[in-house]
């Protein structure tokens, strides 16, 4: 563990960190790195007299400087992502305050959707190690790989084993980008402190045999561990976190369709787990549906929906709608016959096989589709569920560009006024439709937003920007809230809570033109009171184990922000 100590007193609210490093060692910390702010004091003291330039300068000083070399790569993404990074990896301080300041326009660039570049290409663009890798081969060396971890306290752990990766599937050990994303993201938009938390990749293997075939992949060389084994290794994992971090809240991060949904129901009553794909995807989806559905004039539990896409994240999205809807008064027999879930095969119905126990209760009956048309290998198309079902919801997770065409879309618009059209599929080459087409081929009316981020649309002289569903919204705000009251568990009656309150901000539901969600700009007051809302629902089912009756006073003692801490010699 890293040798510096936060001291915080009590008495006076000041805080500063103790450290026995100096000179060049303490340059090469990025948790106390100050660069060109450390004061003339803390020069003299530490040995860093003559090792900086003689300027000192502010905080905001080096992020105006930061911000002209992070503009330097403008037409490059990827480069940009990597310069982030590297500023990361030298001083945590000054990339929080600087991506803080840049939000929108960095939020995209070291998350989604620049991030699936980045995993791509992690073994070749690898500079520098953060967080623990936890191989299989290491499986009786879990505790002393935990134990190798950089910070002794920690509240947040996000962990991935790289199988199901933002549409593009298996990227073996290069899925560790997800989780150090997910945390920055945890640290931006909810204040979660960054010396609190860790990225944990479960290195299994890999099935991608273009990894396995690049000479530089850093993963192990292996397809990917099955079965009883991979059961047991995770089962070891959890274990062994659970026991020296009691009250961790664990986030599971782009799993496979098998591992995903079976992972979080076996762990959830053993340790407060979460998983974004199954539960963020779907709670920010719903709140986005509940401000839709409530400007077309119409109650969600009337609509009959349609979700492009039958893996992780389009049954997660399938079984929060429902709940919904159960909640608005239907039995949940009810609910789930609104549903029209569509897979690789087509419509997922009860004659085919293989479904997963999550499509399951899902699947059509032979005479829910009586006399229905079929292609010649009997499959059922998107256009013909349009044409049959005639649905007023339309949600895309498939990573099938362009799989909302124009005659999918109009053919909504022919019996729905204002058609309610998600294409939520990550990375942006990979949406179901852009939005400027969906708006051109329905005049403007149909109520859209995406996965990845789009520019604003220009349509009949009117600058519309384009609501993002994006996971940020939400799962920052879940975290702080559990984190707050140490909960035991996270309930669905708590992501109900965190999807009421993003719905509230709706702009759409001022103005019937505007947005479906706000700007990501509005993130972090948005997870504070997500925050809130989740704590006080852990304390009324009893999950909670702090019973404070001041939960915005906890919640605000808790929010980090990026400044400059003293530091003083032991």
């Amino acid at each position: 563990m890293l040798d510096f100590k936060l001291i915080k007193n009590p008495a006076s609210h000041e805080e500063w960190i103790e450290t026995t490093l100096a000179g060049k060692l303490l340059l090469n910390i990025p948790q106390l790195n100050k660069g060109t702010a450390f004061t003339e004091a803390e020069r003299h003291t530490f040995g860093l007299l003559g090792k900086l330039p003689a300027q000192v300068e502010s905080l905001e000083e080096q992020v105006n400087r930061t911000y002209l070399q992070f503009k330097a790569y403008t037409d490059a993404p990827l480069q940009q992502h990597i310069y982030l990074n590297n500023l990361h990896d030298k001083n945590q301080v000054l990339f929080y305050k600087l991506v803080s300041v840049h939000l929108a326009e960095m939020l995209p660039i070291i998350y989604t959707p620049t991030v699936g570049a980045a995993v791509k290409k992690y073994s070749r663009e690898f500079r520098q190690a953060r967080g623990l890798y936890i191989a299989y081969k290491y499986q009786h060396r879990i505790e002393e790989i935990l134990d190798n971890r950089s910070h002794p306290e920690i509240d947040l752990i996000v962990v991935t084993d790289g199988e199901g990766i933002l549409g593009i599937g298996d990227q073996g050990v290069g899925g560790m980008d997800i989780p150090i994303a997910k945390l920055m993201v945890y640290t931006l938009c909810a204040g979660i402190n960054p010396l609190r938390t860790l990225p944990i990749m479960l290195d299994v293997g890999t099935n991608n045999q273009e990894l396995l075939g690049d000479p530089l992949y850093l993963g192990s060389r292996h397809p990917r561990i099955r079965g009883k084994e991979y059961d047991e290794f995770v089962a070891n994992v959890v274990n062994t976190i659970k026991r020296k971090f009691p009250n961790v809240f664990l986030h599971w991060e782009d799993f496979g369709r098998e591992n995903a949904r079976r992972n979080l129901e076996l762990f959830r009553d053993e340790i407060c787990s979460f998983n974004d794909d199954i539960q963020g995807t779907a709670a920010v989806t719903l709140a986005a549906l509940l401000a839709a559905v409530k400007a077309s004039g119409k109650s969600l539990k009337d609509q009959q929906i349609v979700i492009f896409g039958a893996g992780t994240a389009g049954t997660g999205i399938a079984d929060q709608i429902c709940a919904a809807m159960q909640r608005e008064g239907l039995s949940e027999q009810e609910a789930r016959a609104r549903f029209w879930l569509v897979d690789r095969s087509g419509l997922v119905t009860r004659e085919q096989a293989h479904l997963t126990s999550a499509q399951l209760p899902y699947a059509r009956a032979a005479s829910d589709i009586k006399n229905w048309p079929r292609a010649t290998n009997g499959e059922i198309n998107l256009l013909t569920i349009i044409q049959q079902v005639k649905p007023g919801i339309l949600i895309g997770c498939s990573a099938q560009a362009g799989a909302f065409n124009r005659a999918v879309v109009t053919e909504m618009l022919q019996h729905c006024p204002r058609p309610i059209i998600f294409p939520l599929s990550n990375p942006t080459e990979h949406a179901e439709a852009d939005p400027a087409d969906l708006l051109a081929w329905t005049q403007g009316k149909a109520l859209i937003a995406t996965g990845s981020p789009f520019p604003d649309v220009e349509f009949q002289g009117r600058r519309q920007r384009i609501a993002q569903c994006n996971n940020a919204f939400t799962f920052p705000g879940i975290g702080l809230g559990v984190i707050a009251v140490k909960a035991k568990y996270l309930s669905d009656n708590m992501l109900w809570a965190a999807c009421k309150v993003l719905s509230e901000y709706a702009p759409v539901l001022k103005d019937p033109a505007a947005p479906i969600l706000p700007p990501l700009t509005d993130a972090r007051p948005i997870a504070r009171e997500i925050a809130i809302a989740v704590a006080q629902q852990a304390q009324q089912e009893g999950v909670a184990q702090i019973m404070e009756q001041d939960i915005p006073r906890l919640i605000d003692h808790l929010i980090w922000s990026p400044h400059y801490l003293p530091l003083k010699k032991v």
